[in-house]
């Protein structure tokens, strides 16, 4: 079967604000767009970031590996360059990180790249990397 792009929406409150991020920052190309919402290429897939003056974000949390992860978040897992890359950019436009990047079950089964952030909405995302992608739905 071969991988299908998949869609996500989520709420904005200031799409100029989204766009800086989302296209400036994190590097996605922008697609269809409206007054109320914009379309980004997510690395083949499709995010659409949709103007709410009153979003906010949530804050709850859960412990993984020693860290409060935040909930609900939504991401994308990487090659280990594209993330390194990525750290780099995120660093270089002062982003601040929830959960610094860093390596996640060190030398257990899943080891894996992570890092936390959140965009100008409050909107967490977890990006990742694997060494060994086979690992990634490992149990």
């Amino acid at each position: 079967m071969t991988l299908r792009p998949f869609h996500l929406a989520f709420p904005v409150h200031d799409l100029a604000a989204a766009r800086a991020f989302y296209g400036g920052v994190i590097g996605c190309t922008e697609g269809r767009s409206s007054d109320h919402w914009v379309d980004f290429d997510f690395y083949g897939h499709q995010i659409v970031a949709h103007l709410d003056a009153s979003a906010r974000a949530v804050t709850a949390h859960n412990p993984v590996d020693g860290h409060d992860v935040p909930v609900p978040h939504f991401g994308i897992v990487l090659t280990m360059e594209q993330w390194e890359e990525l750290v780099e950019r995120l660093k270089a436009a002062g982003t601040k990180f929830g959960i610094e990047p860093h390596i996640r079950f060190k030398g257990e089964i899943g080891e894996q790249a992570t890092m936390f952030f959140s965009d100008p909405s409050g909107n967490a995302l977890e990006f990742k990397a694997f060494a060994d992608d086979s690992q990634l739905f490992a149990t």
